[in-house]
């Protein structure tokens, strides 16, 4: 035993631990089953706004590149421009120490104006672009054809003319050729750029098509799973709504039962007091009358006990009376329920002191039994509450009927009933008189009036028969 325990002692760690790691995962998996889609729209936004940054980038390197070439040929135009200049001027030279003419010395001013304007650019472009050894290689044409053109049209000699005219010629090739091959170099540069940035909107591209693929996939499985789950909510309401409504049926047909029993055992209860209580009261009235009789003259104070006894017994009997009648009323069940209804309002009438207004057939009515019970409980129901809450002067209660249905609506001129009280659940007479309607198919309605008063209708078949 002892071995046994420190096994089961030595592997519950290790379940604990199993079971935390399994938690762990379920965590993590439901947690990437709920935000896989925020994951995958950040990182197609991180990707996005990366390859963006990428390709501006790479477009200004692109513009940067397309510049340098830019200035890059227009050096060499302006180097090619300079050494044409040059030849004039040289060609100048050489016309005005045949023919000394003021004409070659005007064309001779002339290119001398626009070297110095082509090297002060070149000059300044070389400074801009810190092309030290290219500076290097221009400064000395600058300065030999500063001291060319310083010297003059007529000063210098042909020999030297052209000893500098070459030289100068040879410098401003080696100029042309580097700045000819800055210019390839930067359109080289350029074109590696821009396939670098089609290669980078490519991918991109793709790899937002793929996440959005998953993303929209992934959303899919979870309409998917949503809609199989919905599904499911809606057979399992489908079910409980059915359920319900089974349910409600045979608490209706409990309901209807139970009202029908508890009538009947009223029926019985008022039949057995008024075959035997009754009898029972009216032979103890009479005896008691008859000895009450013998005794007047002989024994005075003992006839006027008996005097009491007789009128307690006429209480007992109106109260046996009053209690079969409210058990079972035998209006109802030997005049029908017209005639019930109309004594009933009368008796409360004379007892609040209402004005009624009665619209009730001229002739009664034949319906079922159940149904004339159940209207004539709620009817006398409406009027005990209109008696004690309401306040009311005026009542009024009208019955109505076709083949199929009988209506009875009751209405008073009270305080009305107050719209929290028809919201309660426990008030027994309201619910009381609900379940006598809706157990026998029917439908009550019960609304305060304007400006004060409360309406009651009432809407049965004339028959309803149930299956318990």
């Amino acid at each position: 035993m002892t071995s046994s325990l420190h096994e089961g002692g030595a592997a519950n760690p290790v379940a604990g631990v199993t079971r935390r790691a399994t938690r762990f995962s379920m965590r993590l998996n439901g947690w990437m089953r709920r935000w896989s889609w925020a994951v995958a729209m950040t990182v197609a936004i991180v990707i996005t706004v990366g390859g963006l940054v990428v390709l501006e980038s790479g477009r200004m390197r692109i513009a940067a590149e397309y510049e340098t070439a830019l200035e890059a040929k227009g050096a060499t135009t302006q180097l090619t421009s300079l050494a044409a200049d040059i030849a004039s001027l040289t060609a100048d030279e050489r016309a005005f120490r045949l023919t000394p003419d003021n004409t070659y010395t005007e064309h001779y001013d002339a290119a001398a104006a626009r070297i110095r304007q082509t090297v002060a650019s070149l000059d300044a472009y070389y400074r801009r672009k810190a092309d030290d050894t290219a500076l290097a290689s221009f400064n000395p044409v600058s300065a030999t054809l500063d001291a060319r053109i310083g010297v003059g049209l007529a000063a210098r000699s042909a020999s030297q003319a052209d000893a500098s005219t070459d030289s100068l010629d040879g410098a401003l090739a080696l100029l042309r050729l580097n700045e000819e091959r800055r210019a390839q170099a930067a359109l080289d540069a350029s074109r590696a750029d821009q396939r670098i940035s089609t290669f980078c909107v490519g991918a991109l591209c793709a790899l937002n098509i793929v996440l959005f693929l998953l993303l929209f996939r992934n959303l899919g499985i979870q309409l998917d799973k949503q809609d199989r789950v919905q599904q499911k909510l809606i057979t399992q309401q489908e079910e409980l709504d059915q359920l319900v409504f089974e349910r409600t049926r045979q608490l209706e047909a409990l309901a209807w039962h139970l009202q029908s029993v508890s009538e009947n055992e009223k029926t019985q209860l008022a039949r057995e007091l008024h075959d035997e209580l009754g009898s029972i009261l009216t032979a103890s009235k009479m005896d008691v009358a008859w000895v009450n009789n013998k005794l007047k003259s002989a024994e005075p104070a003992m006839a006027e006990k008996l005097g009491r006894a007789l009128a307690n017994l006429d209480q007992g009997i109106a109260l046996k009376r009053r209690i079969i009648e409210d058990m079972r009323p035998t209006v109802l069940a030997n005049f029908g329920l017209v005639t019930a209804l109309r004594t009933l309002a009368d008796e409360t009438a004379q007892r609040t002191g209402w004005t009624l207004e009665l619209a009730l057939p001229e002739e009664d009515i034949k319906l079922g039994e159940e149904v004339e019970i159940a209207l004539f409980r709620v009817a006398q129901e409406s009027l005990t509450n209109a008696a004690k809450y309401a306040r009311a002067s005026c009542v009024s209660i009208a019955l109505a009927l076709d083949d199929e249905r009988v209506s009875m609506h009751i209405a008073d001129d009270g305080v009305g009933i107050r719209p929290q009280d028809l919201l309660r659940t426990h008030t027994h007479g309201l619910l009381g008189m609900r379940q006598r309607v809706s157990a026998r198919g029917g439908r009550i309605e019960i609304e305060r009036r304007q400006p004060h008063g409360t309406d009651i209708r009432v809407t049965m078949p004339r028959m309803r028969n149930f299956d318990v």
